[in-house]
């Protein structure tokens, strides 16, 4: 599904399974020096809560300095592994670093979303077909812009 536009789920892919609303726990060790813990519970057994705003920015993460600012980076699910958002897309990385230290989560836009792992469920939660909640969808004037917790997208590829 190559759509760059929002991809709406239902609710029940958030229904319990073995481990929160996933079938396994989160993947240890998660880049960027995230917290697995951390990660476990915003990730599995949350729907509303966040990190703390500017999380990604703080010296709680290695993320600001490992990311490579040169190209789109990927962003993998902390649980399963799959890729999730490929950014900057249409942008530069200090564009997607200012707007999303403006909002303090990082925030994608609809170009920047793999829709085949990832769907909008109608109250704004964003989350992983998996079962991961990854963050909300929150529109503004440019369009719609997903804040998406830094430890929901802090796993390795597989």
């Amino acid at each position: 599904m190559s759509s760059s536009t929002l991809v709406s789920g239902p609710d029940s892919i958030m229904s319990p399974k073995s481990h929160g609303t996933s079938s396994c726990p989160v993947q240890s060790p998660l880049r960027w020096g995230v917290s697995p813990a951390h990660a476990s519970s915003i990730c599995s057994f949350n729907r509303h809560y966040a990190e703390r705003s500017g999380h990604f920015t703080s010296s709680e993460t290695t993320y600001l300095t490992d990311v490579d600012r040169g190209s789109p980076q990927d962003y993998f699910d902390s649980v399963t592994g799959k890729k999730l958002f490929t950014a900057p897309r249409g942008r530069t990385f200090e564009q997607f670093e200012e707007e999303s230290r403006s909002h303090g989560w990082p925030s994608f836009r609809d170009e920047e979303v793999n829709w085949e792992e990832v769907r909008v469920l109608p109250d704004g939660e964003t989350v992983s077909l998996d079962g991961t909640h990854l963050g909300h969808n929150l529109p503004d004037g440019s369009g719609n812009r997903y804040c998406i917790n830094l430890i929901s997208v802090a796993g390795n590829p597989k």
